[in-house]
């Protein structure tokens, strides 16, 4: 019997929702349960064929573990390797080698020296740096938002200079980029599961958090802006390697613009995200894990954005003729 694993935090909808749809898929030869563990030996034997992670960012023990399980053939949802070393400016520049629509960005320096260092940690650093060259390259409005987070914390708007230095000089020893606002006319959010399925989910980042899945789900003003959202997703989720992540566009103009897609462990609450979605995600998610675990896949692989930059003819694990695609 094939067995997938759970690892979560404080969520109480998702977790037991999808163990519960795993094991309605009966005939399959696959159980689900949420993981179990103690101390981990470096020779631990493998218990799971695919874990489904939802925590480890936050806590560094779970991080550990995954790693080794995947080195004793563990399939880990998401690659714990990469995702310890993935960050939102890498993720930008790639995405935009890969053609999908980014609006300028640009990756600074620590307000204030990170703890342990001091000027003279910095001496490669230009001081004072050409703030007009890079207000000029970005434009305003804009967004300084860590270079690496979620949740929305930290990430100020800003109209002009001034404003741009008084949220700054807050920051402390955050690393920040500073990226153009997009005026978004549109804005969704994208599920992509397994790099082939993507639910486009209309979205209202402005909105109180639970009021954010914009109800009755209005699809994309044009077949073109849907198919050109379903494309980017799932270039950036096959490029990055990512069998769950969710990606949002804003919409200017008719262009996509993806702002956000580093989300490994996208929100899934049915209390947020709505019955209708949630259905999705728990379907979708649970399929995955079973014909993961029912694949022989080999858990340690390649990162699959450096095959793309080499030019190596890279391709997605699955045929794009394959996915399945739903609004």
């Amino acid at each position: 019997m094939k067995k997938v694993g759970i690892l979560f935090g404080m969520e109480n909808t998702f977790p037991p929702a999808v163990v519960e749809k795993i094991n309605s898929m009966k005939g399959d030869g696959v159980e689900a349960e949420f993981v179990k563990i103690g101390g981990i030996r470096m020779d631990e034997p493998r218990k799971y064929d695919v874990i489904i992670d939802r925590i480890s960012q936050d806590i560094q023990f779970y991080r550990a573990y995954l790693k080794n399980a995947a080195l004793h053939g563990t399939i880990v949802v998401n690659n714990p390797f990469w995702w310890t070393a993935d960050d939102k400016f890498f993720n930008y520049s790639l995405a935009h080698k890969l053609g999908v629509a980014i609006p300028p960005t640009v990756i600074l320096p620590h307000n204030r020296h990170p703890e342990g260092t001091t000027d003279q940690s910095m001496r490669n650093l230009i001081f004072p740096l050409n703030w007009q060259e890079i207000f000029d390259y970005v434009g305003f409005p804009a967004f300084l938002k860590p270079y690496s987070g979620g949740g929305w914390k930290h990430v100020y708007k800003v109209h002009s200079p001034e404003e741009f230095f008084h949220h700054y000089n807050q920051t402390g020893d955050l690393c920040m980029t500073l990226q153009r606002g997009v005026e978004f006319e549109e804005y969704y959010r994208c599920y992509v599961i397994g790099q082939e399925k993507v639910h486009i989910m209309k979205y209202d980042p402005k909105a109180p958090h639970h009021e954010r899945y914009v109800k009755g789900n209005p699809p994309p003003s044009s077949p073109a802006l849907r198919e050109r959202i379903e494309k980017d997703g799932l270039t950036l989720c096959r490029a990055l390697g990512y069998d769950l992540n969710t990606v949002e566009f804003a919409v200017e103009k008719g262009v996509p613009y993806a702002i956000d897609f580093l989300n490994p462990a996208p929100d899934a609450d049915v209390n947020s995200v709505g019955q209708e979605n949630f259905d999705w995600i728990i379907n979708a998610v649970a399929e995955m894990a079973v014909k993961k675990a029912l694949s022989g896949e080999n858990p340690v692989k390649e990162m699959h954005w450096a095959g793309w930059l080499a030019g190596n003819d890279a391709k997605p694990r699955r045929s794009s003729s394959r996915k399945k695609v739903t609004v």
